[in-house]
């Protein structure tokens, strides 16, 4: 027994030893790197350059940045780069080219660190750091208010208030018409002209005068403070983009395109003269376009274009007007679940969408038809100018038939 005992103290005698003669389990090998510069700098709207320096004792065979941009996102999306390394001068460098990718918008926040490899399999992990993608170009003032925060550099301070003013009376109809909210902050920035906003975006239509960035919480517009009542529309417009998709967003499905921009549309107030003529036109005609067709893009055809944009408008009109805002409230949160077009009409208001199309056409054309109740109104005036008109011409007739009898 003695025997047994002093054969396992040996055995577990030899098992120790092993252990301690064997090196520590790690994940990578240690290897002795310093860090002498970390950094980025924005050439905005151009490009971001990722800067490193570094000291080592081993020779480096790689060196990657690892690089996030903060928006909205169902799942953590980290890129990756391999960066140019120079053991000459121990630097490394990666540029992000913005014109390979488009621009981020104004006051993107950027994530990024280092991992350095040496030729014995050592790797190290530099500190998370963050960069903004700011526009430097320009002096920015700000003011916020909840959930909205202003940028402007052009205009003084009541023009800035002004603006916020609009936005925040505009949000609080549209939660009051449609339920439809902010959940997350919202950042405008207001440039002083189109030709600067232009300017600020690589890749961007001649025409454009705004530009919501929904994933980023970001507005990039160009008001002039001469020009301040059509830019208060049009922010309004791009800002209902985020409210609705902050309502709506989720990794299944989208909302109608008319939808989206019915409920804009809708922000700005009443429809405008020019777009409700288009509506008027249509319904006379009978070349309303299908709710069906208004769920995809619309066409590149400027007149549909307008068309459509009046029935997204329309649309929302008709669901609010006809059914009540809380309906509406309840179809965005059916939306934001992922259910597919019909399905979330047929829950909420009982009809799909060919239910939708039929329903809302035959209020349009009461509303909007050339004897509706709006049309009407005008008829008795008209009919007192062509009465007066013809009164005239009578007299005049009769006046030069006594003139000949003469």
């Amino acid at each position: 027994m003695k025997a047994r005992v002093k054969r396992l103290a040996a055995f577990f005698a030899v098992l120790a030893l092993m252990f301690a003669a064997a090196p520590p389990l790690q994940s990578s090998a240690q290897t002795e790197i310093t860090i002498l510069k970390n950094h980025a700098v924005v050439d905005y709207p151009h490009v971001v350059t990722f800067s490193l320096e570094l000291e080592s004792l081993e020779k480096i065979t790689d060196i990657r940045l690892s690089y996030q941009v903060e928006r909205d996102s169902f799942a953590d999306v980290v890129c990756e780069a391999v960066a140019d390394y120079s053991s000459k001068t121990g630097s490394a460098q990666w540029i992000w080219d913005m014109y390979t990718t488009g621009n981020l918008p104004p006051g993107t926040a950027i994530k990024y660190w280092w991992q350095v490899t040496t030729q014995n399999g050592g790797t190290i992990l530099t500190e998370t750091r963050m960069v903004t993608f700011a526009d430097e170009r320009y002096q920015w003032q700000s003011i916020s208010e909840g959930n909205l925060s202003l940028f402007w550099y052009r205009g003084d301070g009541s023009f800035a208030s002004e603006l916020l003013g609009s936005a925040k009376a505009a949000l609080t109809q549209l939660e009051t018409d449609t339920g439809a909210h902010l959940t997350r902050p919202v950042d405008i920035f207001i440039y002083g002209s189109s030709a600067d906003l232009q300017g600020a975006m690589l890749y961007v239509q001649e025409w454009a005068g705004g530009l919501a960035f929904t994933g980023y919480g970001v507005v990039a517009i160009g008001i002039a403070p001469s020009d301040v009542e059509w830019g208060k529309r049009a922010m309004v417009h791009e800002l209902a983009h985020l409210v609705t998709h902050q309502m709506t967003n989720n990794p299944y499905n989208s909302i109608p395109v008319w939808l989206n921009e019915g409920i804009s549309m809708y922000a700005e107030g009443n429809l405008e003269e020019y777009s409700e003529s288009y509506l008027r036109r249509a319904v006379l005609y009978d070349e309303l376009i299908s709710v069906q067709s208004l769920a995809s893009p619309f066409s590149a055809d400027a007149e549909k274009t307008y068309l459509s944009y009046a029935q997204s408008y329309s649309l929302v009109d008709y669901l609010v007007s006809a059914h009540g805002s809380l309906r509406m409230a309840d179809l965005l949160q059916v939306f934001s679940q992922g259910a597919d077009y019909d399905e979330a009409f047929l829950e909420v208001y009982g009809f799909n969408i060919d239910g939708l199309d039929d329903a809302w056409q035959a209020w349009a054309k009461e509303k909007y038809g050339v004897y509706s109740p709006q049309t009407m109104g005008f008829i008795p005036l008209y009919l007192g100018f062509l009465v007066s008109g013809l009164i005239v011409i009578a007299a005049v007739f009769v006046i030069q038939k006594k003139r000949q009898m003469v």
